[in-house]
């Protein structure tokens, strides 16, 4: 591929609706296993860590003062900001952080300030990706100590073990297993809130809480202590991105209407239930969370916990792949190899680069920090820095896109900014005890997509032809001065141009050209599915040469069989199993002058370009009938 995709075309979406033919009901079941993982699993260390915060200074007010800031929190940031004004800027239906940079308009040639925040956004989530499945894991097995603390030099070696399985497993799909998703999750949900209401149905007075005075009072009298306590509060919402990223699978309604009736209910009553253990008991040793179980109910309690983070910690990686799809095919990574695993569920693909550098990670992390505790240090940070960045794409979608008065986008972004910035601001305390290592994740990632981007750019400003020598080869074809052979040929690229530089690199390299020659340009849309015809012939150049351009949207599968089948404009249909297909594999080398990048940098896109996924790969052709040609590009 030769150049980094198009600017976004004004198509409607294309296919079903998300969660079409089915009962709503249905639809908010399966949204709860998908969607509500994070935020759901949530209660098993937030408020273990607000109370660690506290150092020990457990008191009426201030117990109600963390609690009122976690009720707050949750109805803020996720009732109002998420579920009413973030999932309303939508992309033809699709959410997630890429899906509102490109709404915007952010996703064109160079870094402009809101692509870099799209950008970083989107390389924080695979920090976070790192992170919750070993938080996750290692909080529910916790939960064995408050019956014994027998098995407690195992809990570590145990969450690594079932980390392995779970990545070990994504390979077979989530197909099976996702449809106990939504069951299990509402379980969860149905048992956290009864136990919290039996909770506080033994002190009542923790309803005091949702007065939000209760909120103010507590962090104007905290001190600096009231960061550090905010910091663990913030933990109730990590999961809250997941709403947007994950609506266009089962669509606004039933996500917002999971979130308000089933999920909010139940989180609301688990905290209040552990507050009022809190205020029956003063500081407590162990996870509250556990505590206030019955004594009989540890043991199912923890497998019960066990399963629904396991869900928790497969959303963000199934979350991780979708992202990955829709950067490579808006052009911010290389190609890699992407298998669909379920012929009916789109969502469910597997990356296995990712996937595998995903285990690695999550694994030595949790071995690294060893318990949930010490790795809440760690947690939130780049979540927080997420939604101070989609914070600010929201409010340019407000004025943009929405047109709304700017008086009224500031203040509701600026609402929005500044819950968002006390959240940033405390989690910044958590740099020195781990929270370094997922933006050091980010910036990583945020390095290699930039490297890439800017990399392919320079590639297609050294394949880019004048128009004087393209009428030159055209005028050579129509003379006869270049020989026709029989047989159809494909040439795949991603240029813009009218003439492809790989058909004139193929002629000049075999001195001929088929009678029957397609320049396919491949381009992916800006926008998440584009309607028919997708493929389209632009321009007939010559005899028996046609330019034609198929279109995909950023969240579709390259059907190339199908779209060339249905190709408007062409003399005959392109016999798929026939035809040849060639494609460019470059060797990318530094220019001795004027080079557009670093060297370093240079090498790494050359490391990249080198390892992406072949044409046969990415677009599922027929490898016996594939060229590759092999061209040294300098940049």
């Amino acid at each position: 591929m030769d150049t980094a995709p198009t600017s976004a075309a004004s198509c409607a979406s294309a296919g079903p609706a998300a969660g079409a033919g089915q009962p709503l009901r249905w639809t908010m079941l399966a949204a709860l296993g998908v969607v509500f993982g994070d935020l759901g699993t949530s209660p098993l260390y937030t408020l273990q860590t607000v109370v660690q915060a506290m150092d020990g200074h457990v008191t009426r007010e201030g117990v109600l003062g963390a609690l009122s800031l976690i009720v707050w929190t949750l109805i803020i940031t996720i009732s109002i900001k998420y579920c009413l004004f973030v999932m309303r800027a939508d992309n033809r239906g699709e959410g997630g952080i890429l899906a509102l940079m490109s709404l915007i308009g952010a996703n064109g040639p160079g870094l402009k300030p809101f692509t870099v925040m799209g950008l970083l956004g989107a390389a924080l989530i695979y920090g976070d990706g790192v992170i919750t499945p070993a938080i996750s894991v290692l909080s529910a097995l916790e939960g064995v100590n408050a019956a014994t603390a027998a098995f407690k030099p195992y809990v570590m070696p145990m969450a690594v073990v079932i980390l392995i399985a779970l990545f070990t497993s994504q390979r077979f799909g989530t197909e099976r297993i996702g449809r106990a998703f939504g069951p299990v999750m509402l379980l969860w949900f149905a048992v956290i809130g009864l136990i919290g209401l039996i909770s506080i149905a033994r002190h009542p007075e923790v309803l005091a809480a949702l007065d939000p005075r209760h909120a103010v009072r507590f962090m104007m009298h905290s001190g600096g202590r009231g960061l550090l306590v905010l910091g663990g509060v913030f933990l109730c919402i990590t999961g809250g991105e997941a709403l947007y990223a994950d609506m266009g699978h089962f669509g606004k309604r039933a996500v917002r209407y999971s979130w308000y009736f089933i999920a909010l209910p139940a989180l609301l009553l688990s905290y209040a239930g552990q507050t009022a253990l809190l205020l029956d008991k003063g500081a407590v040793t162990g996870n509250p969370f556990f505590l206030i179980a019955p004594a009989w109910s540890i043991y199912p309690m923890v497998l019960l916990a066990t399963v629904a983070t396991i869900i928790a910690s497969q959303a963000i990686i199934t979350g991780s792949f979708s992202m990955t799809r829709q950067a490579i095919q808006l052009g911010w990574l290389p190609g890699l190899a992407i298998r669909q695993t379920s012929d009916q569920v789109y969502g469910q693909i597997y990356v296995p680069v990712v996937n595998w550098l995903l285990m690695v990670a999550s694994v030595l992390t949790t071995i690294a920090f060893g318990s949930s505790d010490r790795l809440a240090s760690a947690y939130g940070t780049a979540v927080a820095t997420t939604m101070l960045l989609t914070t600010v794409l929201l409010y340019q979608a407000m004025t943009e896109v929405w047109r709304w008065p700017r008086p009224l986008a500031v203040l509701a972004g600026g609402s929005f900014f500044i819950v968002d910035l006390a959240f940033f601001s405390a989690n910044l305390l958590k740099i020195e005890d781990g929270g370094w290592l997922p933006l050091s994740l980010a910036a990583v990632i945020f390095v290699v997509m930039t490297t890439w981007r800017q990399g392919l750019e320079a590639m297609h400003s050294g394949l880019t032809q004048t128009p004087e020598e393209v009428e030159r080869f055209l005028s050579r074809l129509k003379s006869g001065a270049i020989p026709r052979v029989e047989g159809t040929t494909v040439f795949i690229t991603r240029s813009n141009q009218r003439l492809s530089r790989l058909i004139v690199d193929h002629s000049r390299y075999t001195g001929v050209l088929p009678r029957r020659t397609v320049a396919l340009s491949i381009r992916f849309e800006t926008t998440p599915r584009i309607a028919e015809p997708k493929c389209t012939v632009v321009e007939q150049l010559a005899d028996g040469l046609w330019l034609i351009v198929a279109r995909f949207g950023f969240f579709e599968i390259p059907d190339l069989r199908a779209a060339l089948n249905r190709a408007h404009g062409l003399d005959q249909p392109i016999d798929f199993d026939r035809a040849r297909f060639v494609a460019a594999r470059d060797l990318v080398v530094q220019k001795a002058r004027g080079s557009a990048l670093a060297g370093w940098r240079i090498g790494l896109f050359a490391f990249l370009y080198r390892n992406s996924a072949k044409i046969v790969d990415r677009f599922n052709l027929p490898p016996q009938r594939v060229i590759e040609i092999a061209r040294q590009i300098e940049i």
